[in-house]
């Protein structure tokens, strides 16, 4: 089968033959891939930002943003059958830790992530488990949400854990409008009640933000955090979600929060250089986001299969891979770039 390696750190990516996964464990179950989901963490990973964290051994195939079909299962697969469609939580978990059994998946010690610690689904066929398969209806098509399963979940966990404080009156700062942000968006639209104000450097982002139900819209030209603290009265956000966390934008971010508020940090990629002082004196709250749980996803996908949050894309066949990865990075693609075996 064909698929997207990584044969070095700082060099692009090659496509090239591999031998197809198999269903050996009792749980486990190959998806033939109809969507995998271009992310800028595929960008981090070529930088070689996860080196040190996943452990990895190159060469191997990225993706870690899949759904397909069922192609393969093991003998214990009970929750799906070979022709399901499919949507794949990104961290195929062991179910018998604590965290798993307190449903913070993606802290499972004993978890894998296909695409940042394994092989992953920017190829034909991806080996996965039974515990991340979530099935879907089968007229949806795979490349149409396949970027909710990291990008979507991410952006929704966040929201989610977010809600309490984004009752009524309050304002939420998206900060970035991209892959993620676009589905943030979506979701505090979906929860809450809170005046969602959107930063992008992009027009074309803020253009799509506002259709997406964006109230404010700021252009990140220099001014974007005196523009933020205009629209809340000096003040600040009560929240601030910030998708992008480098090149500045996460000094803005914590900059835009008011007191007691919180800047959720999503994106990642920069140091935050803040005062210590700067935090205590006003207790604002620097928060850490990783990728959702199965909850969050199983959640999600009601959402998107009710219409309530849908997913921008721009396709690629797979033997595109280096001009989606490119097209990211010099910052081409309105919402997400997905890869269709």
């Amino acid at each position: 089968m064909k698929a997207v390696r990584l044969q070095k750190y700082h060099q692009h990516p090659v496509i090239e033959d591999v031998p197809e996964p198999r269903a050996t464990g009792p749980f486990d179950v190959v998806v033939k891939i109809g969507g995998a989901g271009v992310c800028r963490t595929d960008l981090h990973i070529i930088e070689e930002q996860w080196a040190e964290k996943s452990g990895v051994e190159l060469p191997y195939t990225i993706g870690h943003e899949n759904a397909g079909w069922v192609h393969e299962v093991g003998p214990a697969v009970t929750n799906v059958e070979v022709g399901d469609t499919v949507i794949l939580h990104p961290t195929p978990t062991c179910g018998l830790c604590h965290a798993c059994r307190a449903g913070d998946d993606m802290h499972c010690p004993n978890g894998s992530f296909p695409g940042i610690s394994s092989d992953g689904g920017m190829a034909e066929y991806l080996l996965t488990s039974a515990r991340a398969c979530i099935k879907l209806d089968p007229s949806t098509e795979p490349s149409d949400v396949a970027a909710l399963a990291d990008a979507g979940i991410t952006a929704y966990h966040a929201v989610r854990k977010a809600v309490p404080q984004l009752y009524p009156g309050t304002t939420c700062v998206v900060n970035g409008a991209g892959g993620l942000g676009h589905i943030g968006i979506q979701s505090l639209r979906a929860l809450t009640a809170a005046r969602v104000v959107v930063v992008d450097r992009n027009a074309d982002a803020l253009e799509l933000a506002a259709t997406l139900g964006a109230d404010e819209t700021v252009l990140a030209d220099g001014k974007q955090v005196e523009a933020v603290l205009d629209l809340t009265g000096g003040n600040g956000a009560e929240v601030v979600l910030d998708f992008v966390a480098e090149q500045g934008a996460q000094q803005d971010a914590f900059a835009m929060t008011r007191r007691a508020g919180s800047h959720f940090v999503i994106g990642y990629g920069s140091n935050i250089e803040i005062p210590t002082i700067d935090i205590i004196s006003t207790e604002r709250n620097i928060i850490g986001n990783l990728v959702g749980t199965y909850n969050d996803l199983v959640e999600l996908m009601v959402l998107a299969q009710a219409g309530k949050v849908t997913l921008h894309t721009k396709k690629y066949p797979l033997d595109a891979a280096l001009d989606a990865l490119a097209d990211l990075d010099a910052g081409r693609v309105r919402g997400r770039a997905i890869l269709t075996p």
